[in-house]
């Protein structure tokens, strides 16, 4: 198979590389979304309510023009628990919700399996 073949795989972006070390800093969490609203005059950013098991955080996620709020609500996701909180829109957010896709949200990662909200993610 040649690169021009186009059945190859599609090249990826090389990104510097880290250690265990540094991935092992960052906090992955299971956290499940209690409550979602759209946060005015934004068409992208969601207000998300999300229990991390010990802790309900504020996570604003750029997710809006993917999903609808109500269709977020009971739903298990990927959270980046340690991020230092940011403010966007005058609102604090206090994580990351993690999505897979190249332009935009394709979609939310989430669990085939059932796992519990505050779970760490390894």
């Amino acid at each position: 198979m040649t690169t021009s073949d186009s059945t190859s795989a599609p090249a990826t972006e090389q990104s510097a590389q880290i250690t265990i070390e540094d991935f092992a800093r960052i906090d992955l969490r299971v956290g499940k979304i209690l409550a979602a609203e759209r946060v005015p005059k934004s068409a992208k950013l969601l207000k998300l309510q999300v229990d991390l098991g010990s802790e309900t955080r504020q996570v604003l996620a750029g997710i809006g023009t993917t999903y609808e709020p109500e269709a977020l609500i009971g739903r298990l996701v990927a959270v980046v628990a340690n991020l230092k909180p940011a403010k966007l829109m005058g609102l604090e957010s206090q994580g990351m919700i993690l999505a897979a896709g190249d332009k935009g949200v394709g979609s939310l990662i989430g669990f085939a399996e059932p796992v519990q909200p505050g779970m760490k993610i390894k």
